[in-house]
């Protein structure tokens, strides 16, 4: 379960700074109204092989980005249907930095993990993570704001994934077959920015039995 709440988390339990290449899009004060909302996860790219098997078994997920009480922090929930659980993690915020760049931090250490890159439209989202064990393992994760995502944004997705020598069998497409993280299940708008708990949390798809209380 451990490797399945990184696949979750997108890298959010990897305790690394890292340096990042070219390729940061630059901020302005429009940053964060773009980034506010939700976006569906497409695919992901992982170097990491438990990381790729483990991304063949999410069907569909959500990014659910809020506003924080700081114009420079945003909140992020991530939902993904496993199995027939739908799983929710906070483990993550945006920081969109003075140096022009949005990075993602690491709710508990506040420390680097990843970075947001440029892509040529505003509706999709490329995450770049890296992780370190014996070596640098990169991981790289496309969201869009609807699952219209034209052939030319998955080609976009899949160079910035070769030119980070991830090959073709490195990436995986999520296949939306089920509906088991709602998305009216999603709050959006106003919610304030308390301190992420980077916790791990899991419902039970629908006709499952409940079980009498759920820790936090």
């Amino acid at each position: 379960m451990a490797g399945v709440a990184a696949v979750l988390s997108l890298a959010a339990l990897l305790p690394v700074a890292a340096a990042f290449p070219c390729g940061a899009p630059h901020s302005d004060n429009t940053t964060a109204s773009k980034l506010l909302g939700t976006w569906l996860y497409v695919a992901g790219a992982a170097q990491f092989p438990q990381h790729v098997l483990e991304m063949l078994l999410i069907d569909h997920g959500h990014l659910d980005v809020e506003p924080c009480t700081s114009e420079q922090e945003l909140l992020v929930t991530q939902r993904v249907a496993l199995g027939d659980q739908c799983l929710t993690n906070n483990s993550t915020y945006f920081e969109i930095t003075a140096g022009n760049t949005t990075l993602v931090k690491h709710a508990k250490t506040q420390q680097t993990v990843g970075m947001l890159m440029n892509l040529s439209s505003e509706d999709v989202l490329l995450i770049q993570y890296e992780l370190q064990r014996e070596r640098t393992y990169l991981g790289l994760y496309l969201y869009a704001r609807n699952l219209s995502v034209s052939t030319a944004q998955r080609d976009e997705f899949e160079l910035h994934a070769k030119r980070l020598g991830l090959s073709q069998e490195e990436i995986v497409y999520a296949p939306w077959r089920t509906e088991l993280c709602q998305m009216e299940d999603i709050k959006k708008g106003n919610s304030t920015c308390t301190e992420p708990v980077a916790t791990v949390t899991a419902s039970p798809s629908a006709g499952t039995p409940q079980p009498r209380s759920v820790g936090d």
